[in-house]
């Protein structure tokens, strides 16, 4: 599993990562698995871990007085997950983030990412990672705000093709903030082109 994380730190990174940072990053991130529908964080808790998905995928989602779930990130391989603020800030998180399928991450505690963030080239890493994570969240209240739902959904299939494969109509409906029907149409109107 831990080769899996090198790889992808090797590739987003000016310089492979050295023999000793590759020893404290295999002692720091543990492996820990998830069946599916079985959650990594859940409202009101704090988060205590970070991961980095190597095989499966989860949601980022809230729910509201009405019991209506709103899914603000979907997660493939190769993607960090959890709660940020909640981590960083030790506060009770407004998310629950569970396993759409069977899941297999390296989590890494609080005191364990002080190390692992503590070397430079990780510091490089999340520069890039918080720097592409900002363009992509301007990219998607843009969409919210001035685009129709056709082109929302466009937009998301053409950047992110896999997640109608890996994910049900419904929950692709919750991210995109429109209706199950209303994704339907869409997903008919494209199949008739």
């Amino acid at each position: 599993m831990h080769n899996t994380l090198i790889d992808y730190i090797n590739s987003r990174v000016s310089r492979s990562l050295l023999a000793n940072e590759i020893e404290i990053l295999k002692n720091n991130f543990v492996p820990h698995k998830l069946k599916k529908r079985e959650f990594f964080l859940q409202e009101n808790e704090t988060s205590n871990y970070m991961g980095f998905l190597i095989k499966g995928s989860m949601k980022k989602y809230s729910i509201d007085s009405k019991g209506t779930e709103h899914i603000l990130s979907l997660y493939i391989e190769g993607w960090w997950v959890g709660d940020r603020e909640s981590f960083t800030k030790l506060s009770p998180s407004s998310f629950n983030i569970e396993a759409c399928e069977d899941t297999d991450l390296l989590v890494l505690t609080k005191k364990a990412a002080d190390e692992v963030f503590s070397l430079p080239i990780m510091n490089e890493l999340t520069r890039q990672l918080d720097e592409n994570y900002s363009f992509a969240s301007q990219k998607r209240i843009n969409a919210a705000i001035s685009m129709t739902a056709e082109e929302q959904y466009n937009m998301l299939i053409d950047s992110y093709p896999e997640f109608s494969q890996r994910f049900p109509q419904h929950m692709i409906a919750s991210y995109l903030g429109i209706t199950q029907e209303t994704l339907s149409r869409i997903r008919s109107r494209a199949v008739k082109k």
